[in-house]
């Protein structure tokens, strides 16, 4: 199963962005679906996010009422819908994915947030 994230960017502050995960692979189901930001020199990343395959979904406090995490399962693919963006958020965004017992990350992208 590959993971592949976009939708990443430079922004001004306030601004929005829309971030792509998708999964692709051989008969597979996508389970749960986290998202992560890491910031450099930082060694553990930042759960943001999670959906589950039903959509419930939660937030970390840092970017709940800012931040919306939906999926599409028809098209094996979760979103990320970034308001209000700080320049603290600026970090490499990943995504994990869950399919059977098994997790899966995309490479990352980097979200730059400018005052």
């Amino acid at each position: 199963l590959q993971v592949v994230e976009s939708g990443g960017g430079s922004v001004q502050d306030g601004g929005s962005l829309r971030l792509s995960c998708v999964a692709s692979g051989v008969a597979f189901i996508m389970d749960a679906v986290r998202w992560y930001r890491h910031y450099p020199g930082i060694q553990q990343r930042e759960l943001l996010a999670t959906i589950s395959v039903g959509g419930a979904t939660t937030y970390a406090d840092s970017v709940k009422g800012r931040f919306t995490i939906s999926r599409d399962n028809a098209k094996n693919t979760v979103y990320l819908q970034m308001n209000s963006l700080k320049p603290e958020d600026t970090a490499v965004y990943y995504c994990r994915v869950v399919a059977g017992e098994n997790a899966y990350w995309g490479q990352g992208t980097q979200v730059t947030v400018s005052s």
